[in-house]
This record gives structure tokens, sequence and C-alpha cells, in this order.
């Protein structure tokens, strides 16, 4: 398999620690390794022989000098986008360069910024994806809930096996992000599963999907590389889930539960750091918190001590302090905007 790394995105709902020249993906949240380390280490892992990571062209020099620092760096290739189009187009960039050569290839495209904690569940889940794959279907990975989540999509599956290959389904739908009681009802339904954004197929089946559901793309990609990178300008802003997955007679999905978590907003960092008897989540080592429940702390350089509070939210990196109401953690990304608008560079 050759591994697709989607590493192109801002991360703005992570500001500060994620600014425009240090997005999420290379922000190190863990074992002092970014992101993208540990997701190409676990493709690796999986069984990729091959990783190709799609950028975009203000942060390949970043990207360069990080995969220069790795010793599998003859492995790795970087590709940049001239600019943002979504994760279809971004795609269309991988196979306009190399699915005419082989169209029996296996490509896995992968998310830069989730976290794992089960490997070994994680390449199983893979090999069955690898397989189905093998077996001309698109194959997801579906993330068994354990909360009833509202910041997700959900897939739900078939009741049957797709035949050929055990513990593969077919997909019934995709579900948008739904609100709390809809979301309650998918966790007991035992048939719908977290959208973890993995997709897993061979070049010439995203091929014949990409002529069949976007062909102003696959008109594009047609003519080669060179070509498709100067016709971005004309290619549509979509996603694969929405320009393929959601289309697609294709699909399949195969169930994980590997500790899988999508470092999405702060909240997140739950998943990764647990809370401590008062509901709070601790990331650094010089934190002190007392009297205060539901608080989330991410600590860099500063002593942070807080002390007879609740739900806040308080971010120290090197330049910036951020403290926030923790229930506004989604809407970080407002942020940005504003500083956009009053010019603020300087904390972008």
């Amino acid at each position: 398999m050759v591994s697709v790394i989607l590493a192109g995105g801002k991360g703005h709902r992570l500001w500060p620690e994620s600014r425009q020249t240090h997005p999420k993906q290379l922000c190190k949240f863990i074992d002092n390794r970014s992101m993208l380390d540990h997701t190409i280490d676990r493709l690796m892992s999986a069984g990729s022989d091959r990783i190709i990571i799609i950028t975009s062209d203000d942060l390949l020099n970043s990207i360069l000098s990080m995969i220069q620092a790795r010793p599998d760096q003859d492995k790795i290739e970087v590709l940049s986008e001239p600019q943002g189009k979504n994760t279809a187009p971004a795609v269309g960039l991988v196979l306009s360069r190399y699915a005419t050569f082989d169209g029996e290839t296996v490509f896995g495209i992968f998310p830069a910024d989730h976290h794992v904690l089960d490997a070994e569940s994680f390449k199983h889940c893979i090999e069955q994806a690898v397989l189905a794959a093998q077996h001309n279907h698109i194959a997801t990975i579906g993330i068994q809930p354990d909360r009833p989540e509202t910041g997700y999509g959900y897939i739900e599956k078939s009741k049957w096996e797709i035949g050929e290959i055990p513990d593969v389904y077919g997909v019934e739908s995709f579900c948008e992000k739904p609100d709390l009681t809809v979301a309650e009802s998918y966790l007991t339904s035992g048939r719908h599963m977290w959208n973890s954004g993995i997709y897993i197929a061979k070049a010439q089946t995203f091929m014949d999907e990409f002529s069949s559901f976007l062909p102003e793309i696959y008109a594009q990609l047609q003519l080669g590389y060179e070509n498709y990178v100067h016709s971005y300008d004309l290619l549509p802003s979509i996603s694969l889930d929405y320009g393929i997955a959601e289309k697609s007679s294709r699909m399949a999905v195969v169930s994980g539960d590997f500790g899988w978590c999508d470092l999405g907003s702060w909240n997140a960092l739950t998943d990764l750091f647990g809370n401590d008897q008062e509901n709070n989540t601790c990331s650094g080592n010089d934190i002190m918190i007392m009297e205060s429940q539901n608080c989330l702390v991410r600590q860099s350089e500063k002593s942070i001590v807080l002390f007879g509070v609740t739900n806040l939210l308080v971010v120290e990196t090197d330049g910036i302090i951020l403290v926030s109401d923790r229930q506004r953690a989604q809407d970080i990304r407002t942020i940005v905007d504003l500083l956009h608008t009053k010019n603020r560079n300087d904390l972008l």
C-alpha cells in the first residue's frame, strides 16, 4: 500500500499552538514528536512501503525540513498544492501523477492529525481494508463510538458483510454531525461508527469513481501531473466524502477500536491525557490546579497555577497565552478570523 497523508490543513481550532507556519500536524503534543511524524511511523508499521505527503506551498519548506531529519526519508515524497481545494482535488493530485502507471496499486488516504493508542489493532484494520480494496471496494475505517459525540460525522454500516472478506461491511449511509439526541441514538444502534476520514482503494477504483462523480477533476488529472497543477484554479473545492464516498456503490467499512483520537480541537486533549478527579485535563510538566473543576490546560514554558475557577481553557505558548471558556473550544477558529480583520498577522 502507498499511503497518502493529507497535511495541508491549518488547524485554526488549535490556535495559538497551531499557527500559519506551524500548523497542528507539526505540533508536538505527544513524546516531543510531531503529529505528522507519528502518522508516518504508524503507517510504515502498518505495511506502507511508500509515503506521499500532500501539503500546501506555504508549508512545503517546513515539512521538507522535518522529513529530511527522518532516517526513512528515501521512502517519503512531498507534493504541494498551489492552493487549498479540499480533499478530493488533493487526492486527484496523487492520481494525476501515479494512477496511469499501475491501476492495481492500492492507495490509502489518511489525515495527518490522528492519534492511535493500539498500533497492532490499527494495523489489522488496515490489512482488512487493503483486502477489500483488492476486491475493488473503497474501504473506510469506522471508529466504534464510546460516547454520543456531536463533533464527528458517522457511518452507518449495513447488516451484512460484503461476502468475500469477514468483518467488512457494506455502507448503508454517511451521516452528518448530529445533535445530542441523534448521537445518543447512534451510540445505542450498534451500526453507527465515527467517520475517520480514511479511504483505501486501488488507483483504478479511485479513477473510475472520479470519472463517474467528479468528471471535472477527472478530465484534468487524465492530462497528467503538470497540467493538473496548472489547472488547479479550475477545480472545484470539494471533499472526498461529499464528492465520492457518499455517492459510490463500492463503499465498504471496517470497524476499528484502537484508541483513536481526531485532534481537531483543544477538548480532544482529554482523549490523549485523561482527566483528574475534578475533571481537569493537563498537558505540560509544570501545572498546579487547586479548587478548580472542568478545566483544560496546555503548558509549555511558564508555570501555570489555577485556583478557584471552572470551565477554563488555558493554552500557553512561547509568545501567546489564551484564556477562554472551555465550552467555546470549538469556536477558537473565530479568534483567527478576528485577528485577520485587525491585521494582527504577528499573532497568526
